[in-house]
């Protein structure tokens, strides 16, 4: 039998294990690894004389939620920060790195099944550091201000077994930053990424 078909086999015979739902009180914690992808259009800054790029990136991540019923729960997420490249015109002008943590109330429509589609919302913070200006902007000090928004989550659960769990999943975030060079304001850069990724989970 080949590769491929032993791995199928093995993935399928864990499906059929029996999986408990979970219940009021419960907790997940999934880890896993997210790629960040902002919108292609992220605007122009100094009075539309540089079009902004913002890179993507790819780090693990770390997700734990709560469950008030077996239907519903919380969710805090976090990760390794994210770098970024970010471009003006096509050119590198800057990198940065950032942390996105979010936090978001989910509802969970088929807990007792193998199969368990989700959805969720809630707010994200987003704070930018470690600027490092290249290219065009050498010898500047760019600021990239911390953004409040809007979060919003989609996914699906498979259930392993009675503890674990295999994610997939994907969330839209709204993140605008002002821009501030050598202290004065440039414009305001739209990144709003799709940050798509998988995990393993454990139920406790």
């Amino acid at each position: 039998m080949k590769v491929r078909h032993l791995l199928a086999a093995a993935v399928l015979g864990a499906f059929a294990v029996g999986a408990q739902a979970q219940e009021a009180g419960d907790w997940v914690v999934k880890f896993g690894i997210h790629s960040v992808n902002p919108d292609g259009d992220n605007g122009e800054v100094a009075g539309g004389a540089f079009a902004v790029d913002v890179g993507n990136d790819t780090k693990p991540s770390l997700q734990a939620e709560y469950f008030f019923s077996p239907n519903l729960g919380v969710e805090v997420l976090a990760a390794v920060p994210f770098k970024h490249d970010i471009m003006l015109n096509g050119a590198k002008a800057a990198t940065t790195k950032q942390l996105p943590p979010t936090v978001s109330v989910q509802w969970h429509f088929n807990p007792q099944g193998k199969v368990s589609p989700f959805v969720g919302a809630g707010i994200n913070y987003t704070t930018f550091f470690s600027v490092d200006e290249t290219g065009p902007l050498t010898g500047t000090q760019l600021n990239l201000d911390s953004s409040w928004g809007l979060a919003f989550h989609a996914g699906l659960d498979f259930k392993i077994n009675d503890n674990w769990l295999f994610t997939v999943d994907g969330r839209w975030i709204d993140i605008d930053t002002d821009v501030k060079l050598d202290g004065a304001g440039i414009g305001t850069v739209n990144i709003d990424p799709v940050a798509y990724g998988v995990s393993i989970g454990y139920r406790f």
